[in-house]
């Protein structure tokens, strides 16, 4: 433990002298207006033990990786049926991309690209109103974390439905498929606002844990997901999870991982831990870069990478 202690201090450390940041995302008006220098870690091993550093205890909008959960949301709710209106590739382009949607007749390529994650939100919002979709998205993350803190910054939706032209085309086309059951303007309200969700970097690493002990959360001893629905998650979220970068980050870091554009990355070392890392500069494919420098270097020091060392 001693050692996880040094490593993840050490990390820290370094991330706080680099100069090589990334980009602050600029197209929501709100995530512009983050501290670049901001960097945070967290931790969680198997025994429930956590170890941060850096700004782990200043929540930030985890942004995309909210579509972690609402799959899992999803699933739960339509199990093996919500395949038919979203696939399980990689993409290969950016996340906000509408070109493949006409090739593939609005069949989003993956539940973690926009398209993808709006098709998801709507499998959630059918049968319910908007609020009661968004308030069960909401205390499943409070749910998860152990945390009924964790709230949404209202903000940050705002800022996001006032500019979110691409993801309204994106929702259009994939209603005039047929590919959504609801309103274009409630799914992407609830949309909108599950990706605002605000957390620290301990309460995402703690979200995270059920992905990192088949599917049980160890701090409450319930089982979230069977088993094989968790190695599925971990699967997608290893082929997709970074966008268009996906390939790259598997490659040096080895670990199951979704990313953010508000910064955040959550890896998953299966059996191990569950880790949570924030940093808001993003690299050319909209993923943290030092998130994932940070992460490449924990994997190679406690030998975590599911490749081997």
């Amino acid at each position: 433990m001693a050692n996880l202690d040094e490593i993840v201090q050490d990390i820290a450390d370094e991330m706080r002298r680099r100069t090589d940041r990334g980009e602050v995302a600029s197209y929501i008006p709100e995530l512009a207006r983050v501290d670049p220098n901001a960097f945070g870690i967290a931790v969680i091993d198997a025994d429930g033990n956590v170890v941060a550093a850096g700004d782990s205890d200043t929540p930030f909008s985890i942004q995309s990786i909210s579509k972690v959960f609402t799959l899992t949301l999803a699933l739960g709710k339509a199990g093996d049926r919500l395949w038919r209106k979203v696939g399980r590739e990689p993409s290969g382009s950016a996340f906000n991309s509408i070109v493949q949607l006409e090739h593939e007749r609005g069949i989003p390529r993956n539940p973690f690209i926009n398209a993808g994650a709006i098709a998801v939100t709507d499998s959630i919002l059918s049968g319910h109103q908007p609020r009661e979709a968004l308030g069960e998205i909401l205390r499943f993350m409070q749910f998860l974390s152990d945390d009924p803190t964790i709230t949404i910054d209202r903000a940050v939706a705002a800022s996001e439905q006032r500019t979110g032209f691409r993801n309204a085309a994106l929702a259009n086309y994939m209603k005039s498929f047929g590919v959504l059951d609801n309103p274009v303007e409630y799914t992407l309200g609830v949309y909108f606002h599950h990706c605002a969700i605000a957390m620290t970097c301990k309460q995402l690493a703690a979200a995270g844990r059920f992905l990192a002990h088949s599917g049980l959360n160890p701090a409450t001893g319930s089982l979230v997901v069977h088993p094989e629905r968790a190695k599925r998650i971990n699967a997608i979220m290893l082929t997709c999870g970074h966008y268009d970068g996906s390939g790259e980050f598997a490659y040096r870091v080895g670990l199951p991982g979704k990313s953010g554009v508000g910064g955040g990355i959550l890896a998953i070392a299966p059996g191990k831990a569950s880790i949570a890392v924030w940093s808001p500069g993003l690299d050319a494919a909209g993923n943290s870069h030092l998130g994932r420098v940070a992460l490449e270097a924990l994997t190679k020091r406690m030998g975590w990478s599911i490749f081997g060392v």
